[in-house]
């Protein structure tokens, strides 16, 4: 570190370097440390001191974000600021760093260009650089014996170019940055001192004093200010300079203290500072304050809360957390039957859990495993209703029809009344959307007095929400079971189990594997949950699970369950249900009454066959609350006071018919067949298209006909429509032996509604009534439709959804409908109200079906 020789400082020095500095300028009489990085101005600073010219100009930067020592134009600073001198450099290779002090303010003039003995660069050896340092004696060591007399200023201004002139030969920097300016020196107009002057030097005083007494800190920065020991009441310019340097305010606040002249301006802008930092300081001083303070409170809560655990522990009014905690899972076991096996486990956990610290995680680990291993339901049971009456009330108050269902929770409880004791079955309800399958197991669990969960598989991917979690992972949880069992305190409630035909399966491995144990009636008296790790009895759970079709569960699962078909429902139970259920229900619900409004019967079946044709009621649900909730405005908004819905003015409250057309064609014409197909919505009518595509023979050198299909179809339909096309060709030959058109024609089949993908075995005859209508030119039956599955051979094989397709054929208006001989057994289980008014015709073979399609007295 270089220290200066103090000297005097001139008056007047117009040429000075430039040092450009960011967010704070420098202040008269005002000390500050300044760091340059620039080459070319390090150099030239360096040359300054070694010419006995310390001194610079320090000016302000517009931009406060540029950091560079230099600039390149003068329109990027301030044009005043501070002329300066080096006290002290310390020259730390990249970059210098000086202690500067500022004397008076100066005004830029113009530009310097830079001589070149003044922008060289001297390469100087180490050996005349510690003597160019030993010849800048630092301050402590500047005392000169009392026999030499001090040198001149002229003597050591000539000894220093004498250095210069001893120098190798300069050579000029390249530059484009501005090193030198031209400077005048400021001067602030005359001022007398008043008694606002008075005033104002009086409030800027108070006002530093109250900021030292706010914060501290400051009190070091007034000391170095007044490091003189001059009164600063006494010197207005100086005390205006010091609030300004005090303060933390923005760049452009304290360029226009600098750059102010008159006096009593510049006093009122530095108490203006003053003021807004002495806000910030109390602003500071109250967070401070409010701070300390929640932290003693909650320093001073943590102290007394110990103190009372120790107070309470010693006289015994309280006992440790450890042994509370073991009181409290040992109480909970009192009243149940717990397994010995289960105890063990219990008993070790609760011996392990007095060992550890009440801090660790291990602690906590083993705390909420013996909270769920004392909050299971051992040896507890709900009293199970065993009246057959009772139950049958019950479930026939709730839902109308699904006599399968009824009939088989009848025969459960019969069971049970003989055999004296509870029993857990696993049974699975399969139907469409919306006919009651998860409402009723609510009712069964009414019926039975069993408690009801239910818990949704639909999309499930993670075997941990059946089996749990292992306790090692951080926030594991049994699984659903088990949870059930925790909430219903019993172990025989009834648990549904939703949507199980629409699990997924993903990397976490597959649910509906993790079912196998839990629905297997020989495995789940000893469920091993992950989390609990010690076996369960689910033996006497009644299992329900839902679905809307059985393809997609897997054959191992569907073997362990019990299935029972839900079917959909015609129109004469939608209407049942309608008049019984819903609309009293919905009624009710829009708070209306039966005074202000009603719907016919008439107009629910209007509802029901224009609206809502779908096998649930869930829509016909919609519709009729719609209809209320209308009716319930027309009534609070005055228009009517009540209102009768009939089928007249249906339309104003459920808007124009969905359905005006009951089927495709009404006269079916050659070619064209109607089937019946079964869907998860439920059954529906299905015509089979066929045409003539290209004269016969034509472009196939072998003379060969050939088929194309369309419609959306799957692999199953295509192999069905090719067996047809080929037994079609075979029949028509043994009937007609001289008509060769589906063997030389190229026709086309198609099904209509070719958005709707369709699939399946059970239009194999419905598609060979269609070629043969098509070959022989003559239209089928009106009002049949047929559904079979056919082999190649022409055997007509059984199908399923025989009450669905049944319901559709009467919906469309069917008269006639053609069955496979093996579904016999399905139709005669079918309500009178169902099959009543149908010709019912059930064949073996494709051979049956043909004089039924085309009697011989039709044309």
């Amino acid at each position: 570190m270089t220290a200066l020789t103090p000297m005097m400082v001139p008056e007047v020095f117009p040429n000075v370097p430039l040092i450009a500095v960011s967010r704070n300028p420098v202040f008269p009489r005002f000390i500050k440390i300044i760091e340059v990085k620039n080459k070319a101005l390090m150099e030239l600073l360096r040359r300054k001191v070694r010419l006995a010219q310390p001194y610079a100009g320090v000016f302000l930067k517009r931009d406060d974000h540029d950091e560079s020592d230099v600039v390149e134009s003068l329109d990027a600073i301030y044009s005043t600021g501070t002329f300066v001198q080096i006290h002290e450099m310390q020259d730390l290779g990249d970059k210098l760093r000086m202690i500067v002090m500022g004397h008076r303010r100066i005004q830029i003039t113009k530009q310097l260009e830079i001589e070149p003995e003044e922008a060289a660069t001297s390469p100087v050896s180490p050996e005349s650089e510690s003597d160019s340092q030993s010849k800048v004696p630092p301050r402590r060591k500047a005392k000169r014996s009392r026999k030499e007399q001090p040198a001149s200023l002229t003597e050591k201004l000539e000894d220093k170019i004498s250095e210069a002139e001893l120098s190798p030969e300069l050579q000029p920097l390249p530059s484009s940055n501005i090193l030198m300016v031209e400077v005048d020196n400021i001067q602030h107009e005359q001022f007398t001192v008043t008694e606002e002057v008075k005033a104002l030097t009086a409030e800027i005083v108070k006002t530093i004093r109250d900021i030292i007494a706010l914060n501290p800190l400051y009190r070091e920065s007034v000391l170095q200010m007044m490091q003189a020991g001059q009164r600063v009441v006494d010197n207005p310019i100086y005390l205006s300079d010091m609030g300004a340097a005090l303060t933390g305010a923005e760049s452009q606040e304290l360029q226009d203290v600098l750059e102010e002249v008159n006096i009593p301006k510049r006093l009122y802008k530095a108490l203006s500072l003053l003021k807004k930092e002495y806000e910030l300081s109390k602003l500071q001083q109250r967070l401070g304050r409010e701070v300390e303070e929640k932290i003693k409170q909650t320093h001073r809560k943590y102290l007394l809360q110990e103190q009372l655990k120790i107070i309470k522990k010693e006289l015994g009014l309280e006992k440790e957390d450890k042994d509370a905690i073991e009181e409290k899972f040992r109480e909970r076991l009192t009243e149940r039957t717990v397994p010995q096996h289960i105890m063990d486990v219990i008993n070790e956990e609760l011996n392990k859990l007095g060992l550890l610290d009440n801090h660790s995680s291990e602690f906590n680990v083993t705390r909420n495993y013996l909270d769920w291993l004392t909050s299971m339901p051992w040896g507890t049971y709900s009293e199970e209703n065993v009246s057959l009456e009772r139950a049958k009330e019950v479930l026939e108050e709730d839902h109308y029809g699904m006599d399968d269902v009824k009939k088989r929770i009848l025969e459960f409880i019969a069971v049970s009344q003989l055999r004296g004791s509870t029993q857990g079955k696993i049974l699975c309800f399969y139907g469409p959307p919306g006919v009651g399958k998860t409402s009723i197991a609510r009712s069964i669990a009414r019926a039975l007095n069993r408690q009801y969960y239910r818990f949704s598989v639909g999309g499930m991917t993670d075997v941990a929400e059946i089996k749990g979690h292992r306790r090692t992972y951080v926030g594991a949880m049994p699984g659903k079971i088990i949870q059930c069992l925790k909430k219903t305190k019993t172990e025989n409630p009834l648990v549904l189990i939703d949507e199980v035909d629409k699990m997924g399966r993903g990397y976490q491995g597959d649910p509906s594997s993790a079912l196998l144990e839990l629905l297997d009636p020989e495995q789940n008296a000893n469920f091993l949950d992950h989390y609990l790790d010690v076996p369960v009895d689910l033996s006497k759970i009644l299992f329900i699970c839902t679905a809307n079709v059985i393809d997609t569960i897997p054959e191992p699962l569907r073997d362990r369950m019990e299935m029972i078909n839900v079917s959909g429902y015609v129109a004469q139970e939608k209407l049942a249900i309608a008049e019984n259920y819903l609309v009293p229900q919905l009624r009710s619900h829009c708070g209306l009454t039966e005074e202000k409004a009603s719907i016919s019967s008439d107009a629910l079946s209007l509802l029901i066959r224009q609206y809502c044709r779908e096998s649930g009621v869930r829509n016909l649900q919609k519709q009729i609350e719609k209809v209320f909730r209308k009716v319930a405005f027309c009534i609070v908004s005055g228009e009517q006071p009540a209102v009768s819905v009939t089928p007249d003015n249906l339309q104003v409250y459920v808007g124009r018919p969905i359905f005006t057309v009951d089927r495709m064609y009404d006269v079916t014409p050659p070619g064209v067949v109607m089937g019946l197909a079964w869907t998860a919505l439920g059954g529906s009518t299905l015509f089979i298209e066929t045409s003539l595509r290209r004269p016969s023979g034509g472009a196939d050198p072998k003379g060969e006909g050939s088929l194309e299909v369309t419609g959306q179809l799957g692999d199953v339909m295509k192999e069905s429509a090719k067996i047809a096309s080929t037994f079609a060709r075979v029949f028509l030959m043994s009937q007609e032996p001289d008509n060769p058109f589906l063997v030389n024609s190229h026709l086309h089949l198609h099904v209509p509604e070719g958005a709707t993908p369709k699939d399946g075995p059970s239009a194999g005859c419905t598609i060979v009534t269609a070629l043969l209508s098509l070959a022989t030119n003559r239209p089928v039956r009106q009002n049949l439709a047929m559904t079979g599955e056919l082999s190649l051979t022409g055997k007509i094989l059984p199908v399923g959804g025989i009450k669905e397709k049944t319901i559709a054929a009467r919906r469309a208006g069917v008269t006639c409908i053609i069955v496979p001989d093996e579904n016999k057994k399905d139709f005669s289980d079918l309500p009178d109200y169902i099959s009543e008014g149908l010709e019912v015709h059930f064949v073996d073979h494709y051979s049956q079906i043909y004089p039924i399609a085309f009697p011989q007295d039709q044309s």
